[in-house]
């Protein structure tokens, strides 16, 4: 049983916020972003914070404030986010434009602070060298067959958090292998499961 859903024009897509007001926005983020393969320190830490905002909320609401996200971080700019002063946290918590958690802010100025000490690429080459063998994953085909949590995100939560990231815990961290391609969790008859087979392999 295939667990897409067929919208109106007719491209089965993967079900998660397809069926709600928010449907158009989802769409785009499901079609062009979520899945394929995101490399480079910066990038990947955009996603590793925007995942960290998102812990106890819905995505939406992320994702609509994305642009007021990359506003008020620096465009996510690992060096100039380190940098960030008590007086930058104290703008953060006025900003409208994002999620106003003071926890939240502070994690995302001490990850940068600590990514901002590794060798350029290192972040990108750690967060990777998680990735599990594709080879050896099943096609999920329904959404029941997707796991909050798994191993590999277990032992890159582990890593990331003995090296002094916050916000980093294996349900965040498997929100972000899939956000970010590590993994393939379009569903079998997912339209876009294919493209980013490609992509991974390209």
């Amino acid at each position: 049983m295939s667990g897409v859903v067929t919208e109106p024009d007719g491209i089965p897509r993967c079900p998660w916020g397809m069926e709600s007001a928010q449907m158009a926005d989802y769409r785009a983020y499901h079609d062009t972003e979520w899945g394929l393969p995101v490399h480079g320190d910066d990038a990947l830490f955009e996603r590793m914070s925007l995942e960290a905002f998102q812990s106890g909320l819905s995505w939406i609401t992320i994702l609509r404030r994305r642009p007021g996200f990359r506003a008020a971080f620096a465009g996510f700019r690992i060096a100039e986010v380190a940098r960030f002063t008590d007086a930058d946290t104290e703008r953060l918590l006025a900003d409208p434009g994002i999620i106003r958690n003071r926890a939240k802010i502070a994690a995302t100025i001490n990850n940068a602070r600590i990514a901002a000490e590794l060798a350029a690429g290192e972040l990108d080459e750690l967060i990777w060298s998680y990735a599990p063998d594709r080879a050896g994953r099943p096609v999920p085909r329904t959404v029941r067959d997707l796991q909050p949590v798994t191993p590999e995100s277990t032992a890159l939560a582990k890593d990331l958090k003995k090296r002094g990231f916050r916000f980093v815990g294996p349900t965040t961290a498997y929100a972000m292998m899939q956000a970010c391609g590590l993994v393939n969790d379009h569903l079998a008859d997912c339209h876009v499961r294919r493209a980013v087979e490609a992509a991974a392999a390209g």
